[in-house]
Order: C-alpha cells, then sequence, then structure tokens
C-alpha cells in the first residue's frame, strides 16, 4: 500500500516523497483515515512505529485546504527532544504548504519562541509548563486551535503534567478534533481520553511491546563489576552507534567521562544540562561526532535516530514500560537492533514482569574472557515463595549452564578499537 489512497493534498504529498516515505507503517494506514474524517482518536503503538506522521499528514492535509489563522494545531509533548522531533517532522512534510511551526519548551530563552508567535505560527508543538507561561503573559493564543494532540500521554502523566494538561484544556476551544497517542494504556491515561474525547476511534497497533526487530539479553554480574563488564562489552561490538541508559544524572556524567578517558566518542544526556547541550549532544550523535550517548531515561522517548545498532541498559530500569522505551530507540524503521541489560541479583523481579510483558524468557549470557572472579553470571535467581529471589545454585560442576542454543555467548561482534 502507497500513501496515495489517502487522497492527501498534492503539497504533503510532495513532502511524503522528499522525506523517502514510501508506504505508510500499520498505525498510519489506520490513523490517517479517521482523523481526514474528523474523528477523535486514540492510538496505542508501540514506540518506533510511526505514530508522529500518522496524526502530522491529516493535520498538514487539513490545514492546508482549509482557510484559517493563527495557532490552528496544537500538539503536546513531555520533552523538549520529542517537541524538537514533532517539530522537524512537520517542517519535513509540510514543506510544500506554506504553514509555519513552532516549538515551545522551557530550558531556553522565551523572546525567540515570543517572536516567532508573533510572527504567524500555524502549528506548535510545546511542552506544558512553558506554554502556560507564555499563555499567562498573553504571548499566545489558543482560542483558534481546531486539532489539538497529546503525545506520548502515559509519559506526560507520569512527569506530573496532568495538572497543566487540564489548565490547558481550558484554553483551548470545546468543539475541537482532539487525538491522543500513547505506548501504554493504564487507568489514570484511559480516564484521561475518556474525560477529553468525543467519541473516540481506537486503534492499537500490536502488543504494548518493542519491535519484533529488537533481540533482548541479559548480561548478569555484580554491582562491583558492572564497569568493567560495559567496556569488556563495548570492545567486542560490531560498531554502530550505542544508547546507553543510567538510571541517575551523575552516573550518566561519570560514565561517559570514563569512556572518554579510553578514547570512546562519547557524550551524556541528562536533565541537569541547558537544551542547546542537550540537543548538541543528540545532534552530535545523529551525526559522526558521538559514536556513545550515556544518558538518564528523559531520552528514552524523543531520540529519533535509526540506526542505533545497541540500547544497553547500565542500570536496570525502574518499570517494564521504561524497559519498552528505552529499548524502543533500537530496532526502527524495520532495522535489527539489540537491547542488552547488566543484571544484577536484585533486579531479578522486574526481570520477570519485563519477560511477561515480552511473553518469553530473556537469554542469559556470559562475556567469553572477562573475568567474573568467582560468580555465576548464567545462574538464575529463583523465587522463595514470596515474591522475592534468591540466587539459584549452580548447575554444573565447573559453575555454567549453557546458553541459548545457536548462539554464542557474548556475542557481539568483532570489536571495533575506540580512537
Amino acid at each position: 500500500m502507497t500513501f496515495v489512497p489517502f487522497s492527501l493534498d498534492s503539497r504533503v504529498h510532495a513532502g511524503i516523497q522528499s522525506a523517502g516515505y514510501a508506504e505508510p507503517t500499520p498505525i498510519q494506514q489506520q490513523a490517517i483515515p479517521p482523523i481526514l474524517a474528523g474523528r477523535d482518536l486514540i492510538g496505542i503503538a508501540q514506540t518506533g512505529t510511526g505514530k508522529t506522521a500518522a496524526f502530522m499528514l491529516p493535520i498538514l492535509h487539513r490545514l492546508a485546504t482549509r482557510p484559517g489563522r493563527g495557532v490552528r494545531a496544537l500538539i503536546l509533548a513531555p520533552t523538549r527532544e520529542l517537541a524538537e522531533q514533532i517539530h522537524q517532522a512537520t517542517r519535513a512534510f509540510g514543506a510544500r504548504t506554506g504553514l509555519r511551526s513552532l516549538t515551545v519548551y522551557g530550558g531556553v530563552g522565551k523572546r525567540p519562541q515570543v517572536d516567532g508567535l508573533r510572527r504567524g505560527a500555524d502549528i506548535v508543538v510545546a511542552c506544558p509548563g512553558r506554554l502556560l507561561d507564555l499563555a499567562s503573559e498573553r504571548s499566545i493564543d489558543l482560542s483558534k486551535v481546531e486539532v489539538l494532540v497529546l503525545d506520548e500521554a502515559d509519559r506526560m502523566c507520569d512527569m506530573g503534567f496532568l495538572p497543566d494538561i487540564r489548565r490547558i484544556l481550558k484554553l483551548v476551544p470545546a468543539k475541537r478534533q482532539t487525538l491522543f497517542f500513547s505506548a501504554t494504556m493504564p487507568d489514570d491515561i484511559r480516564a484521561l481520553a475518556d474525560s477529553i474525547l468525543s467519541d473516540p476511534v481506537t486503534i492499537q497497533v500490536g502488543l504494548i511491546a518493542p519491535p519484533k526487530t529488537v533481540s533482548h539479553a541479559l548480561y548478569p554480574v555484580p554491582g562491583t563489576q558492572k564497569k568493567g563488564l560495559l567496556l569488556a562489552m563495548l570492545k567486542h561490538r560490531a560498531g554502530g552507534r550505542a544508547l546507553i541508559f543510567t538510571r541517575t544524572k551523575h552516573r550518566a556524567r561519570g560514565l561517559a567521562k570514563d569512556l572518554d578517558k579510553v578514547g570512546y566518542r562519547v557524550q551524556a544526556l541528562q536533565g541537569n544540562m541547558t537544551q542547546n547541550r542537550r540537543q548538541d549532544a543528540i545532534d552530535g550523535f545523529r551525526g559522526t561526532k558521538y559514536d556513545i550517548l550515556v544518558a538518564t531515561d528523559v531520552a528514552s522517548r524523543g531520540i529519533d535516530v535509526a540506526d542505533i545498532a545497541h540500547v544497553i541498559n547500565f542500570d536496570m530500569p525502574d518499570t517494564p514500560e521504561a524497559y519498552t522505551h528505552r529499548v524502543g530507540r533500537t530496532g526502527r524503521a524495520e532495522h535489527e537492533g539489540e537491547a542488552l541489560t547488566l543484571v544484577q541479583p536484585e533486579d531479578e523481579i522486574m526481570v520477570r514482569q519485563i519477560e511477561k510483558v515480552l511473553g518469553e524468557p530473556l537469554e542469559r549470557r556470559r562475556l567469553d574472557g572477562f573475568n567474573y572472579e568467582g560468580f555465576d553470571p548464567l545462574s538464575r535467581p529463583k523465587s522463595n515463595g514470596n515474591g522475592s529471589a534468591k540466587p539459584a545454585p549452580r548447575s554444573n560442576g565447573n559453575g555454567h549452564r549453557p546458553s541459548a542454543p545457536g548462539r554464542r555467548p557474548g556475542s557481539l561482534g568483532r570489536g571495533r578499537p575506540p580512537r
């Protein structure tokens, strides 16, 4: 199937072709027709499936073919990185339409955003906090909004934006089209959707799990050896970009410095950085400046880099949803990718929850040649009956169990030395 059956405006079709898109993804196939028909919509799909184009293409068609002035489409996003990603996609798809898109978020000066609004913007992609700041100063008028999009709605609620969203809803017209996109749909998100949408079409594409193009593996290791194992893993990788996740900002900074000292082209990405530095880090990772990005979960959404070969969880994420969003940065746009997680014995409960989401056990690997100092990396803690875990006994005389059939343990490909 191509985009032709959607009967999009010719200028939007030109943008699609210029962006190199040939055929729609499943979420686009199902979402574009009802959005073009003016229906409210709930779109549930795993990360990396093309949700941005699913809502942006029909919005561009609507605005390009109907007269209007002022901010006519408002897209809310939880992070600055995701806002920029949506903005860039809007500019690419709408390059021939003459429609103007503007980003609004904190961490940068207000003046360029205010000046852009004065010059005129048809589409605003915003984070809730800065949008409310500008609204309170009467720097933005939302009374002409025709389409409201909540993208990554579950993440916005996780980040505490729900009160801000409710304030924003009072600033936009009650008569509007509302599009609600989320990777997960817990009860509080469902309640929010029910309260703001009118007779919505609901579309769910696949399970709420990482793409099938992602392979998963665990590397059990004591906490004291995590950094050493990571360095050994990086030496064995076949190349390509690697995105490493840590739990804290401090660890992201420290780990990036450690990798830089041994010669890797690496940068940290964490919430204390200014927006300009954060954007420079993403642009350098997307380009040729950095091969490795060490990030906190602030980067688990909004990084749209097609050829990330490995996502490495240096620290176990706090929830299965966080795991899904982290590893969704690889295996995008039908590319294959690997999700590798360094696991300590106390992480076993979370491992079982992730396995439940994936519907299969995760392969456990040991890295050949790495000195585990007596730790058995392939022993699997077993439940003691009260939900906690305890180490399992060694399975054979040498303390190791065989890895999954058909796969050499620790195989990341031939190593490429750092610069």
